[in-house]
């Protein structure tokens, strides 16, 4: 009965179909290159991000103010320097010297000037790597939250290597670019404001030299900005597919070694890197094409005003250190314009990553949480009115289906692969929404009640155990976190255990991770079987809670899930047959409905299709059921 294409019923932590699965997350495997979102929009979105840090913002753009404000004096103090030391030179014929005490004053009050801006500047970063990382600290709880926010059949939509990039990858890169590039840019713009007054003071004719060169200087930033954002955006999406090819073929690492696939892994492996090698270099490629191009155009405006300078220097309409002032002021213009170029590309690729970020943050929730309203304690009713689901509008999986799971009653459901069964039992735990009918829980439709109210009512051991960093008590207690010692103790010699973990040299303190670590498989489902135990759960779910164990310890557990679901609604998901006989109510699925219900003994009399699964599981005992 086993089968690797077994999806909807054998893997549940993908809750759609196979091939409904496979289709929806084929875009995202195979190497998207998501759309771009509007470029200012997304840039102003992360600013609105920092609005609980904008009284210290503001504050940092203060300091910046003041710092630029010292650093655009310097020339001019410094041009003053010259005038007196060139002008004390000219007279020394007339044996007048240099006054060195002035010279001595004005040099120690520009350097007072850098000094102080110095620490201003230190101050701004500070404060601004405190805003930066609280924001993001913000973002990725956010994140975090929302991931608990989605229903299923967005995480089954998307690689999950994707989203752990977009989680990690991508918020680290924001952090990143907005620490690289916010304090830069406040600061360049500050200075090509106030160098700009300081040049239109000096000599407004070179002045106007100067700016002639920032049209072409903008528009040659804009022309490439626009080409390397597509790429960055390109770079981070095929990030983010090699990502969830990776954690893929980590994942199922030992069935690509078992069917021999290591080489058409390789393959994809190398066609998804070599897209990202592209766009990566693209990307750095032409965002860094864009100082180069700022360099060569601030050296024509450099070489521009030396020119006209030096006339009118010659011509004594200006003083040699005005002029030196002005080259300096030159460079101090053009040189934040190719600082702000150079953090085009940075930034960019922080604006692409904010762009896969707001697209989990944007995505539709689940529907929201009913009130919670007191109401006694759960016996159990569970019953189905009419419902119809199904993962794909154009295929319907479960059609007008009823059925009623009295207080105490065990339900068994049979069928083939993709008959619906795990459905049922995700539909039970709310994982998704009906497409219409209802189900009710001591008559009170489901929808109506808090996820949280409903869930803490259920209990579900599933045939994929997963187990979390932690000790083999933590993982037992995982589902009640205040149980006591004797509580846990008690689970796990109910599920037989305790028997086991006593042969580990750490004993209940041994540590495990999803992989098991110190345990086999048929353990770990052991240590899922002790968790429902000692959680205590009022309905039960088991999805072939047995089928990594052996046969002795089957038969051991089959005892303790008698006592489990002792008064208790327990919904059993089986292939093997033998492990349902006993159960009051066996339904059989197929095609999304109930073909057939009863106990085991009516239907084996009835010889429909629950005989005819029997048969094929049993064909050597066909002649005593004749």
């Amino acid at each position: 009965m086993s089968n690797d294409n077994e999806t909807e019923d054998k893997k549940p932590a993908q809750h759609m179909p196979g091939s409904e699965l496979r289709s929806a997350r084929m875009s995202t495997v195979g190497m998207p290159v998501e759309k771009s979102e509007n470029f200012s929009e997304t840039s102003r979105r992360l600013v609105r991000l920092m609005a609980g840090e904008k009284y210290l913002v503001i504050f940092v753009m203060f300091l910046a103010v003041l710092s630029v404000a010292l650093v655009v004096l310097g020339p001019r103090i410094l041009g003053h320097a010259t005038d007196i030391l060139f002008n004390g030179l000219l007279k020394r014929e007339g044996q007048t010297g240099v006054n060195f005490a002035s010279l001595h004053h004005t040099l120690e009050f520009a350097l007072c000037l850098y000094v102080a801006s110095f620490v201003l500047s230190y101050g701004q970063t500070f404060l601004l790597a405190g805003i930066v990382q609280r924001t993001m600290f913000t973002l990725r709880a956010d994140v975090e939250a929302k991931i608990h926010r989605l229903p299923l059949s967005y995480i089954d939509r998307h690689s999950r290597g994707d989203l752990l990039s977009r989680v990690t990858n991508d918020i680290d890169n924001i952090s990143q670019s907005l620490q690289q590039s916010l304090s830069q840019l406040i600061t360049s713009l500050l200075t090509i404001a106030g160098v700009l007054v300081m040049m239109l003071a000096l000599s407004p004719i070179l002045a106007i030299i100067a700016i002639i060169t920032v049209p072409l200087s903008i528009s040659t930033m804009n022309r490439l900005a626009r080409r390397s954002k597509k790429m960055f955006i390109a770079q981070w999406s095929h990030t983010g597919a090699l990502n969830g090819l990776i954690e893929e073929t980590f994942t199922g690492h030992a069935i690509v070694k078992t069917f021999g696939r290591q080489r058409s892994v390789e393959d994809r492996f190398a066609v998804t890197n070599e897209k990202l090698f592209e766009s990566g270099f693209g990307a750095q490629f032409i965002s860094g094409s864009i100082q180069p191009a700022m360099m060569f155009v601030g050296n024509l405006n450099y070489l521009m005003i030396a020119v006209v300078g030096g006339i009118r220097v010659a011509s004594g309409s200006m003083g040699l250190g005005d002029v030196q002032a002005f080259i300096q002021y030159s460079r101090q213009f053009t040189q934040p314009l190719t600082q702000t170029a150079s953090m085009m590309n940075v930034l960019q690729s922080g604006v692409a990553s904010a762009e896969r970020v707001f697209d989990v943050l944007d995505a539709t929730e689940e529907s929201a949480e009913a009130p919670f309203v007191a109401s006694p304690p759960v016996q159990g009713r569970v019953a189905f009115e009419n419902v119809t689901f199904s993962y794909n509008k154009d295929r319907p999986l479960i059609t007008d289906l009823s059925l009623v799971a009295e207080p105490g009653t065990t339900v068994a459901i049979v069928g083939p692969t993709g008959a619906g069964k795990t459905t049922l039992v995700n539909l039970i735990m709310r994982f998704y929404e009906l497409n219409s009918g209802r189900i009710t829980l001591d008559g009170r439709d489901i929808s109506l009640m808090p996820r949280s109210e409903l869930r803490s009512n259920i209990g579900m051991v599933l045939q994929d155990t997963w187990l979390f960093g932690g000790t083999i008590r933590e993982n037992i207690a995982y589902g009640k976190p205040s149980a006591t010692e004797e509580q846990i103790r008690a689970a796990a010699k109910a599920a037989y255990v305790d028997r086991f973990v006593h042969s580990l040299p750490l004993g209940y303190d041994t540590p495990l991770d999803n992989e098991g670590g110190a345990v086999s498989a048929g353990e770990k489902q052991l240590l899922t079987i002790a968790r429902a135990f000692l959680a205590d759960p009022t309905i039960l779910i088991l999805d072939e809670a047995t089928s990594s164990v052996d046969t002795r310890t089957e038969v051991l557990i089959q005892r303790a899930m008698v006592a489990l679901r002792s008064q208790r609604t327990s919904f059993v998901i089986a292939h093997r047959l033998s492990t349902i006989r006993d159960a009051n109510v066996i339904l059989v699925m197929e095609d999304g409905r109930i073909v057939e219900q009863g106990s085991h003994e009516d239907l084996l009399a009835s010889r429909g299709a629950y005989y005819r699964l029997y048969q094929s599981q049993f064909s050597g005992a066909a002649t005593d059921l004749e």
